[in-house]
């Protein structure tokens, strides 16, 4: 083979099978990473039915996840550094594997979220460190083609994530949505080890950031114990709360002023100098929170009240990624013709104005009209995403690239959290303070009059004395009272979406092009 044909450490690229068994070993792992993302979304109310926790307290398995993964995200460029590429990304998919025995495996809500937080921790290296090595073993010329073979994962998961979660909830236990990674991670690993060892990255003895580590566990560990649990302990009447939000606010004071002043901070937060990369994370934050946010409480509104099965929730789901790999191409087309910020503008009002429709849902919509705005939301993601990801990135220096796309993968994934989190407690309290007001506005006439609407041949006044007939009122309205508060959340992300919108005209033009491919 020629000199131009080896690869920067004198390794010659993989050819034919080999170099096919590798993409397909570093495009799985990828993909079982951003699968986890999203499986358990539909899974939440039958694992809180199996090991006897509300659904609130089930959505620890999302959440939890999603906040080991964003802390560990700004620390994968030091683990690949410190201990090589490949030995990072084969002990991160053999830790994943791990943790997701000991997820399937649990039956207390305890276990099953410290197992989340080590498959978090585990998945989050995986995303970045596949895509790097994809780009390392194939020859130059086919490295478009490395890029889309991960690029087609990344956006395949999140689609067949629900569906699968859902199908394996219906038919199987529950715990089988976490056991089917452990052979996926454990020969993954081994074949990465095998082909990928002889491509392994220098080492370098780069210092770490161990204190600015440490406050961003406590402040972001307090901030969502305290969404988690706030709803279970009645907020701010429990002194746990007010302690975990004193602990919260000093911890992020503190980091704040730590990782301003660190030379090898674990987060560069000076790239917020930068108008435009500050104004577009921003956007981002807050479009892809409220994203999130209805794409966690969809599938339990659907369960829990509308009567579908874990599969059917999860189908329905997944409707909304089904246009948004259409799309992508389109939007990669238009990324060099127009203003990176039209397109965003675009994308995220657009996700506005479905949440909106959907803020007019009721109690008997048919299948069609739960899956036609989800479906028709799916246009906007691209446009908002990719295009916005560009205009960050492009707002900063070269050599702060790196850093300012580890910073905007944290801050997402830590938005997916906290959204969760809000989002569920909102929807929750919600059902509660409409089914008081509805009850409160029912008298004893009007009470006879429904229950003569439940039982027209019956005796109303009779009937109202009827423990069966009370309880069918009450069915009624609490009916009401969850479509009621689930058209007012959807209104609230609807609003929140359009001032994210708004808010990507207060960045500046970007007046470069950036390659995002490192960013997942």
């Amino acid at each position: 083979m020629s000199k131009d044909n080896t690869l920067a450490n004198g390794e010659a690229p993989l050819q034919g099978g080999m170099l096919i068994v590798a993409a397909l070993v570093l495009a799985l792992a990828n993909f079982v990473a951003v699968l986890d993302m999203t499986i358990a979304n539909v899974s939440v109310a039958t694992i809180a039915g199996a090991i006897g926790v509300t659904n609130s307290q089930a959505t620890w398995v999302i959440t939890s996840y999603a906040v080991a993964e964003a802390i560990i995200v700004p620390l994968t460029g030091w683990l690949a550094g410190r201990f090589g590429t490949v030995r990072t990304f084969v002990t991160a998919m053999a830790l994943f594997g791990m943790a997701s025995f000991i997820c399937g495996f649990s039956n207390s809500l305890g276990m099953l979220v410290a197992g989340r937080i080590l498959q978090g921790l585990a998945g989050g290296p995986m995303m970045p460190l596949s895509q790097t090595l994809l780009l390392r073993i194939f020859p130059k010329e086919k490295a478009p083609m490395a890029t889309a073979l991960w690029a087609m994962t990344t956006l395949v998961a999140p689609i067949l994530g629900p569906i699968t979660g859902g199908f394996i909830c219906d038919n199987y236990h529950w715990s089988w949505i976490f056991y089917i990674n452990v052979p996926i991670a454990l020969i993954c690993a081994w074949f990465a080890w095998g082909l990928l060892k002889r491509y392994e990255s220098p080492l370098l003895k780069a210092p770490i950031d161990k204190i600015g580590l440490v406050l961003l566990v406590v402040w972001v560990g307090a901030l969502q114990l305290m969404l988690d649990e706030g709803k279970e302990l009645d907020w701010f009447s429990s002194p746990l709360i007010i302690g975990l939000t004193i602990v919260a606010i000093v911890g992020f004071a503190a980091f704040m002023i730590w990782e301003t002043t660190e030379r090898h901070p674990i987060v560069d937060l000076r790239v917020f100098r930068h108008r435009g990369y500050a104004f577009s994370v921003l956007t981002l934050v807050l479009a892809f929170g409220g994203f999130f946010g209805l794409n966690v409480l969809t599938p339990q509104w659907l369960q829990q009240y509308m009567g579908y099965t874990s599969t059917w929730s999860g189908i329905t789901t997944a409707w909304s990624g089904v246009l948004a790999v259409l799309c992508a191409p389109l939007v990669a087309s238009l990324l060099t013709k127009i203003d990176g910020r039209k397109l965003v503008f675009f994308g995220v009002s657009w996700l506005g104005g479905v949440a909106l429709w959907r803020a007019f849902g009721t109690t008997d919509m048919g299948y069609s009209e739960v899956a036609l705005p989800l479906l028709v939301m799916g246009v906007g993601l691209p446009f908002f995403f990719v295009p916005l990801t560009g205009q960050a990135l492009a707002s900063v220096e070269d050599h702060e690239v790196a850093s300012a796309a580890g910073l905007m993968n944290f801050l997402r994934t830590l938005a997916g959290a906290f959204a969760t989190s809000i989002t569920t407690a909102a929807w929750d309290d919600r059902i509660n303070i409409n089914h008081a007001d509805l009850v409160s506005k029912i008298d004893p006439m009007n009470q006879a009059e429904l229950l003569a609407r439940l039982d027209p041949n019956g005796d109303a006044v009779r009937a109202l004395s009827d423990i069966g007939s009370l309880s069918s009122l009450d069915r009624l309205i609490q009916g009401q009272s969850v479509m009621l508060a689930t058209n007012q959340i959807f209104a609230m992300v609807a609003l929140v979406l359009f001032v994210a919108a708004f808010s990507i005209w207060l960045a500046p033009r970007a007046t470069k092009t950036v390659d995002t491919s490192a960013v997942h």
